[in-house]
């Protein structure tokens, strides 16, 4: 890739500047709840943010403008690897695992409510305790695009650019049906055992979230690794419990409030990457974005899936860098 070479190992230099920003402690001086499980797939050494006695694991990566890239369900983090690695010469990646998702803690819903809400708030602290507050450039996919534009619309002038992947930040198109798969599991006690008891949802994630070639043993170990038991799947089944359809459901009035705030994003530089093999985030989800983003830059691979980074891999990496290169000099 030109100009953006992928850098495998390396960490960005700890400045006496940069170390003054941080109120967060180091993964070294104090280790996420759960350890890297594929530090030569993610290598890096994420950091910790404390928020109400709940440990969030992030990456915070580079130097530069911020690109925030929030994952969706049932991934982490780490399927924003290879995108850190070509952008963090240039930018400062900031890359949080949601609380109950990857290297952060997994509460019981004594402990924490999984509420779009809480995500929201969760993000909002975060990039707060980070300093982290205009030119803001948003990377999304899956439930990290209502979580993003949820904060997104109450912060408009923080946001720079919005790159989105196979996601949504408005109600179920009315042209689209919730696929089976999630029907069950949001709305049955069998589906939420299976979610929770056979890991149902993230192993067939690994399965059909791909569609040009199956992950690698290593690379689907990886996205396995944080939900190895069932008290660790509780936020895998909770976003899918808690996908909001009707105005009964917790969390649609936010959904409804976030799509109506979208219209003030018409000038902000926006990136439309889309997999056209996904099964639930499909045309029906591009085409709502294209009518809320008209300006928007569209890239599209029919024959990439959901997990569009795994699939398009570097040709998706490509568009992104490109898209930020061109505003910056803009």
């Amino acid at each position: 890739m030109v100009n953006a070479p992928i850098r495998t190992m390396n960490t960005p230099p700890d400045s006496e500047s940069s170390r003054q920003l941080r109120t967060t402690r180091l993964a070294d001086d104090d280790a996420p709840p759960f350890p890297n499980p594929a530090p030569e797939l993610y290598p890096f050494t994420p950091r910790l943010a404390i928020r109400r006695g709940l440990r969030m694991s992030y990456l915070d990566e580079g130097r530069g403008e911020p690109v925030v890239m929030l994952h969706g369900n049932p991934t982490w983090s780490f399927y924003y690897r290879q995108l850190v690695l070509h952008l963090r010469d240039s930018f400062r990646c900031i890359v949080p695992d949601h609380i109950g998702c990857g290297l952060s803690d997994k509460p019981t819903l004594a402990a924490y409510d999984y509420s779009l809400a809480s995500r929201i708030n969760d993000l909002e602290w975060l990039l707060d305790e980070r300093g982290l507050s205009e030119n803001l450039t948003l990377i999304l996919h899956d439930w990290g695009g209502m979580i993003g534009m949820a904060f997104a619309a109450r912060y408009p002038q923080r946001i720079k650019r919005i790159v989105a992947m196979n996601t949504a930040a408005f109600p179920l198109p009315a042209s689209a049906k919730l696929p089976w798969s999630l029907w069950l599991g949001r709305n049955t006690r069998l589906g939420a055992w299976l979610i929770t008891h056979r890991n149902a949802f993230c192993q067939l994630a690994a399965k059909w979230c791909v569609a040009r070639q199956p992950l690698t043993a290593a690379v689907k170990a990886a996205y396995l690794a944080p939900y190895d038991r069932p008290e660790h799947r509780l936020a895998v089944l909770k976003f899918v419990q808690t996908i909001p359809l009707k105005p009964a459901d917790p969390g649609f009035d936010i959904v409804q409030a976030t799509a109506a705030a979208l219209p003030q994003f018409r000038t902000t530089p926006t990136l439309l990457l889309w997999g056209m093999k996904d099964f639930v985030f499909d045309h029906h989800f591009l085409a709502e974005w294209q009518r809320y983003f008209p300006h928007a830059e569209v890239h599209t691979w029919p024959d990439c899936g959901h997990y569009l980074l795994e699939d398009a891999g570097e040709r998706a990496i490509l568009r992104i860098w490109e898209f930020l290169q061109r505003d910056s000099v803009l």
